[in-house]
């Protein structure tokens, strides 16, 4: 399987440990998502983007190297990208909530922020892989 319920348990001690100003990251902004004019537009730039997020976290981690998957107020889980066949409907693009995605010790992952409409990656070797993938989107300043 490539997801596991880690249920609410390990909610507070994983929340804790994402870093909060990680170095270095790249900020990319989504507002061009949330005003798109018809859904299947977001929809389509929110599957291009978890697609690519998904494809680079299958090429910067070992075989077998799980990642932590937190959404705010919602049950964690761990998941292994290269379980996957296809990216899962969400993964990265804050799609109404907050998303972590990253490894165990959280030297590499993304962040997307809901409010801010932005999409943070951090972390070599995920910066070198994702951030070419996503030069189509407009950068934070």
């Amino acid at each position: 399987m490539p997801w596991e319920d880690l249920g609410f348990d390990t909610y507070d001690e994983l929340w804790a440990r994402v870093p909060a100003d990680p170095r270095p990251s790249v900020t990319f902004d989504l507002a061009g998502f949330f005003t798109a004019e018809v859904q299947a537009e977001f929809n389509a730039a929110e599957r291009a983007v978890d697609s690519l997020a998904h494809l680079a976290f299958v090429r910067v981690l070992p075989p077998g190297t799980p990642l932590l998957v937190l959404t705010w107020e919602h049950a964690s889980h761990r998941f292994w990208p290269q379980r996957q066949t296809e990216a899962p409907p969400w993964l990265v693009v804050p799609n109404g909530d907050h998303y972590v995605v990253g490894t165990e010790d959280f030297t590499l992952g993304t962040r997307g922020h809901p409010w801010e409409q932005t999409l943070q990656v951090w972390g070599e070797p995920l910066l070198d892989v994702l951030v070419p993938m996503l030069s189509w989107l407009p950068r934070k300043a």
